[in-house]
């Protein structure tokens, strides 16, 4: 049976970044070895869970970036029922620990996008050196994807002739080849810049085309084969 405070997952920490970590393992020993191995001189949190339907009932993956789970789940709820569940959840980072899998259950896992298959029984060590490795790229995705939304808000106030103009001067024209290139005049296009720089909040030239690469080139979503951790 589960303990209230197993229910409820246990705490720790305060994360900066709301990088959660949340752990699914039914092994009691397992379980509070990893716990304390993540949430020893850190400042972050980690909950632990003793199986998929408790973490379900109590959390949904809304605030986990990091989910490390065993494949042989006790309950209604399997690893790959688990798997699919948090398949939706934009922004975390799964890892499935596995003692021995058939090629159907290896496909499912590969399939269903998780980042990492550790073997099991699980060492603690081990766990530790890769979600700290999962947790930093999950926060550089996090600062890149903060700036992504900065850059787009600061350029949504431009009008169209002003989006066109910025692209001009990001393909590296003058004002006279702006104008020219748009039928406008130099006066035109000065006026135009002026307020491009003000609406977008940037001080300089090499500021707004910053703005304007970071707008362009969102971050994509990378698709991690499935491997053995070392």
């Amino acid at each position: 049976m589960l303990s209230a405070n197993e229910l409820r997952g246990q705490h720790v920490g305060v994360s900066d970044n709301g990088g959660h970590i949340h752990l699914i393992l039914p092994d009691p020993t397992e379980r509070a070895a990893c716990f304390r191995v993540l949430a020893a001189g850190s400042e972050r949190i980690v909950r632990s869970f003793a199986s998929a339907d408790a973490w379900i009932e109590a959390e949904g993956g809304d605030s986990c970036a990091i989910l490390l789970f065993h494949w042989r789940q006790p309950g209604a709820t399997d690893g790959a029922a688990l798997l699919d569940h948090v398949a939706g959840g934009a922004g975390i980072a799964t890892f499935v620990a596995a003692e021995q899998l058939s090629i159907a259950e290896s496909r499912a896992i590969l399939r269903g996008g998780a980042q990492d298959l550790l073997p099991a029984p699980l060492d603690p060590r081990l766990v530790r050196r890769t979600i700290d490795a999962a947790l930093a790229d999950w926060r550089a995705r996090q600062g890149a994807l903060d700036r992504h939304r900065e850059a787009e808000a600061r350029l949504a106030a431009l009008t169209p002739r002003e989006r066109d103009i910025l692209d001009a001067i990001a393909a590296g024209l003058g004002n006279k080849a702006i104008a020219r290139q748009l039928e406008l005049s130099p006066r035109t296009v000065e006026v135009h810049r002026a307020n491009i720089m003000r609406r977008a909040g940037a001080g300089n030239v090499a500021e707004l085309l910053r703005l304007q690469f970071i707008a362009e080139f969102a971050r994509a979503a990378s698709a991690d084969s499935v491997r053995f951790g070392a």
